[in-house]
């Protein structure tokens, strides 16, 4: 009776934590918030529809590989150090673009953006990666035990 309603939960909390997260995300290169903390967000509403469905089934429904996500977001923050060097500035020195929204006003881009969309994929990478090998280590042992 608790997984289902435990499953039933999850599948309204997981895109609303998701949907948050990104928020959070957003935000952070003027408030509180940011890569770091978007990706812990993102990481739990994960964690929470892992305890729900079960490991073995998040594993083969999750559409990238942890390891995969944590290697881009290194990638990304890897990029956004280099690339002010290309312009003939220091590396990791904030460069910035004004994106324009409809209906007026604009978004800013900058490497600090890309460097923090580097963080959030570590992060939400790394707890998953973390989660899914905690999950294998019972089966491995039962195994080794039976042969």
């Amino acid at each position: 009776m608790h997984l289902l309603l435990l499953r039933t939960m999850v599948r309204f909390l997981l895109p609303l934590t998701l949907l948050f997260s990104v928020f959070v995300f957003a935000r952070g290169h003027h408030e509180p918030g940011g890569g770091f903390v978007g990706g812990l967000v993102a990481a739990a509403a994960l964690v929470l529809w892992i305890i729900a469905g079960g490991a073995r089934h998040a594993r083969d429904e999750f559409p990238v590989d942890p390891s995969l996500l944590a290697a881009m977001g290194l990638g990304f923050a890897g990029i956004a150090a280099v690339l002010p060097a290309f312009a003939g500035e220091p590396m990791l020195k904030s460069m910035w673009v004004h994106v324009p929204l409809p209906g007026g006003g604009s978004y800013e881009l900058g490497t600090t953006t890309l460097f923090d969309l580097g963080v959030y994929f570590v992060v939400v990478g790394v707890v998953l990666l973390f989660v899914f090998t905690l999950e294998l280590r019972p089966s491995r042992l039962e195994e080794e035990e039976d042969s």
